[in-house]
């Protein structure tokens, strides 16, 4: 029987887009091919112990190419009688793969996320990913964005070999009706009220600020619409007198971090979702997909999407939602107006977008992906 050793330093306890990505793959295998070589992190001896596939963690806190989780991994791969492997994030752990492939490694596959765009235009990186993809059997890319950015770091025969492989979405959580009325009750948001969600880390790079900016020019239109802004982070303090000082603030609603599993209703509280996300530090950090914007069409809203980097994957523009200037409140604005003064369109778009999602974009398809790709035969390197 093939088995897999997923080599990862992103990997729960820890919370984040990548660890919830590497986890829900790894779930969904079948327990007896999984076997996962992570860091060390508070609490891990307990959460392992609630999984069904093994769990072996490194003594160091941070997983990286080191010669001494070279040899580390090594010997779980043999003692565990695993024949393939695949990195939870190919930069830097696929540094691992010329070990790993003397180790055993029959076939090697190497997750990308987003932050591998700025490592393919920084010299020193750069080259680092050039070698990853050498040694690697596949490279998974997000989007049509993220491929075309770090197919340049590749040779040409190793940018041939890049898979897209996505984070799915769980239509069954993520779906119309999950809640949204009593989220509104829990708010204090009118029953009625035209409501604009966004759910998110508040960070400058998500543009909930351009949101607000947008409030004033929204409510002109709009007068009783609420915006509701979901989730915690470095910027709220900044947020929050934003909207004081553009005079919304009493439209605005903050709802603070809430567990990812509670999340659903909070999309379904809405009738618009917008997130005008940026590309930050000169184009190194742009959004990479944002699957907050499948989510929010899994539940039947019609989506918002910042124009940085792959967020315009995740969206089909006039059909589901629209892609804007994530840097012009009036531009936002004029987007999100006729949507909430038309239900009957906001409907239209949501339902294709649920479609959309339910047709491309589920963790069946995923795993399968993974599968077929974790199946090939090794590439020569002759």
């Amino acid at each position: 029987m093939a088995r897999t050793l997923v080599v990862t330093n992103d990997f729960p306890t820890r919370q984040g887009g990548i660890e919830a990505f590497v986890l829900a793959l790894c779930q969904r295998m079948p327990p007896a091919e999984i076997v996962v070589y992570t860091a060390s992190m508070e609490g891990d001896r307990e959460y392992d112990a609630t999984l069904p596939f093994p769990v072996v963690r490194d003594p160091s806190g941070t997983l990286l190419p080191t010669p001494q989780v070279a040899r580390r991994t090594s010997e779980v791969l043999r003692a565990e009688g695993c024949d393939r492997v695949v990195f939870g994030a190919a930069a830097p752990l696929g540094l691992l793969a010329p070990a790993l492939r003397k180790a055993g490694a029959r076939r090697i596959v190497g997750l990308t996320h987003g932050h591998e765009t700025w490592w393919a235009r920084v010299p020193g990186p750069k080259g680092l990913l050039r070698r990853i993809g050498r040694s690697t059997d596949a490279l998974t890319y997000l989007g049509d964005y993220t491929r075309s950015m770090i197919a340049k770091a590749l040779a040409p025969q190793d940018a041939a070999r890049m898979a897209q492989l996505t984070p799915g979405v769980d239509i069954r959580a993520f779906r119309p009706g999950t809640g949204g009325e009593v989220v509104r009750k829990q708010l204090g948001i009118a029953s009625d009220a035209p409501v604009v969600v966004c759910v998110a880390r508040l960070t400058e790079r998500k543009g909930q600020d351009i949101l607000i900016r947008s409030f004033p020019h929204v409510l002109r239109d709009v007068p009783d619409a609420t915006l509701l802004i979901v989730g915690d982070g470095p910027h709220r303090a900044t947020l929050e007198k934003l909207a004081e000082e553009t005079g919304v603030r009493g439209q605005v609603v903050f709802a603070g971090a809430i567990p990812w599993t509670d999340i659903p209703p909070y999309f379904d509280a809405g009738d618009v979702f917008a997130m005008p996300c940026r590309t930050r530090l000169g184009g190194l950090e742009p959004e990479a997909l944002g699957i907050v914007f499948l989510e929010a069409q899994a539940s039947g809203l019609p989506v918002i999407v910042g124009d940085s980097g792959g967020a315009p994957d995740a969206v089909l523009h006039e059909e589901t939602g629209y892609v804007v200037d994530p840097y012009n409140p009036v531009a936002v604005a004029a987007k999100i107006v006729p949507l909430l003064q038309n239900p009957e369109r906001a409907r239209v778009m949501g339902e294709r977008g649920r479609a959309w999602v339910r047709e491309n974009w589920t963790w069946e398809a995923s795993v399968a992906k993974l599968r077929a790709l974790l199946d090939y035969p090794a590439v020569s390197r002759d």
